[in-house]
């Protein structure tokens, strides 16, 4: 949309084809839907937390309640977006998109020409290829559910497992985690997720590590999933079975081969412009390009240096310096920067200070017993290598630790500033 909307108000003719519903995977099936729910499951566990601390009574999710609140976001968002196109003369399409040349393709029965065509064709699961895998349930099926499920299983243990398995768990279903991993979580330090570990078991998360599944077979209203692992076979009985087992761009439906678009290994082939090297009409941007980490922030500033490329020329080029991450469990936990094994393994020379601090105020203030940081600052320069968080406001708080990244500012400069106190920001002197 960014990309459209800024080729489109230079007085380019700007078409747009989806075959869902406008408005794409955050706004309707990904980050925003899902930070809804995340919102009833963490006020629940503050009132739990504070029971005993001056907060009493019973509570619980309501989930068609809570279903029907992320309704209030979700639902209107096609119809804007319609709206939009529609106000800024851009052309909709909604179908299936292939290519049926090097500047053409087809959406169902009808054929557009275009002199320059943008593949951000986002992301979908991955193949198990494993029996019975049509009957895994996808993220876009768990946030539709008009029902809780008694048993859920999610397979993988990444983003989507850690952060449903604590929506799931809180809202009364029984869940379990299939990771075929050593650990969960693993684009997050192994301490900090440690530290994590001890939530899932506190909620009741059922976590197995090191178990592989072999196949998923329906029996009566549920599924049977079978696994193995070192301890041997095992069975799951499930009433949903959920794949959270990674994402690869969505692209077999593009007929690339007939556009004369290279790939490599299930990747498109891209210079450093996210221009096609084989079809220079054919750009990229976001899960499509795969280029920087597969976050929506990430998508959106890929589609301004399209723009500004198919604008201006091949003059820029994406900057993914200082992009956080975020698993939106309860509580959260970030990243931003390198991990402590990337800085050794660049030969850099840093300092790590890391600390579980659940006696810090931000914690107790809580209740909240999940909170520490792992920090790298380089010995010679001052700059901050890599920033690393868990616990109350960590998603908002990686953003300063971003910025200083992004525009290198010196742990100094983030010592000396004055942040409101007492704030989640304020412990970040603290933290250097």
């Amino acid at each position: 949309m960014v990309a459209a909307m800024r080729v489109r108000a230079a007085g380019w003719s700007v078409a747009v084809i989806d075959y869902r519903p406008f408005g794409g995977t955050c706004a309707l099936r990904g980050c925003d839907p899902k930070k809804m729910l995340v919102g009833g499951a963490s006020a629940l566990d503050h009132v739990r937390r504070m029971s005993g601390n001056g907060v009493a009574g019973d509570v619980h999710i309501d989930w068609p309640e809570l279903i029907a609140f992320k309704r209030t976001f979700t639902d209107p968002v096609p119809e804007k977006h319609e709206h939009r196109y529609e106000e800024k003369g851009i052309h909709t399409y909604h179908g299936h998109a292939r290519f049926a040349g090097r500047n053409s393709l087809t959406v169902d029965s009808e054929s557009l020409e275009a002199r320059h065509v943008l593949i951000a064709a986002g992301a979908e699961p991955i193949k198990l290829h494993i029996p019975g895998e049509e009957y895994f349930a996808t993220n876009e099926d768990f946030l539709a559910m008009e029902r809780l499920p008694e048993r859920i299983v999610l397979v993988g243990g990444g983003y989507i497992a850690s952060e449903f398995s604590h929506i799931a768990a809180r809202a009364g279903a029984q869940v379990t985690i299939l990771q075929r991993g050593e650990r969960m979580l693993t684009h997050f330090e192994p301490d900090l997720v440690g530290w994590l570990m001890d939530k899932f078991g506190e909620i009741g998360v059922d976590v197995r590590l090191r178990t592989t599944v072999q196949a998923i077979e329906k029996k009566g209203a549920g599924f049977v999933v079978r696994a193995s692992s070192e301890s041997g076979d095992t069975t799951f009985e499930a009433d949903l079975v959920v794949h959270a087992a990674g994402r690869a761009p969505a692209l077999d439906a593009l007929d690339l081969e007939t556009g004369g678009i290279a790939t490599e290994n299930g990747r498109l082939k891209l210079n450093e412009h996210l221009q096609s090297v084989s079809n220079p009409a054919v750009y990229a941007a976001g899960d499509a390009a795969q280029k920087g980490p597969p976050l929506t922030p990430v998508s959106s500033h890929d589609g301004k240096v399209v723009a500004a490329n198919l604008l201006e020329g091949n003059r820029h080029t994406p900057d993914y310096r200082g992009v956080p991450s975020v698993a939106f469990t309860v509580p959260p936990i970030a990243a931003v920067g390198l991990s402590e094994d990337e800085a050794r393994q660049q030969g850099l020379k840093f300092q790590t200070k890391s600390q579980k601090a659940s006696d810090w105020f931000t914690a107790r203030q809580a209740a909240e017993k999940t909170y520490g940081f792992k920090v790298m600052v380089e010995d010679d320069t001052g700059r901050i290598l890599g920033a690393h968080l868990v616990g109350p406001h960590a998603d908002e708080v990686i953003n300063l630790f971003a910025l200083a990244i992004r525009h290198d500012l010196t742990a100094d400069n983030l010592k000396t500033t004055m942040f409101a106190y007492p704030t989640g920001a304020s412990d970040i002197g603290y933290m250097l």
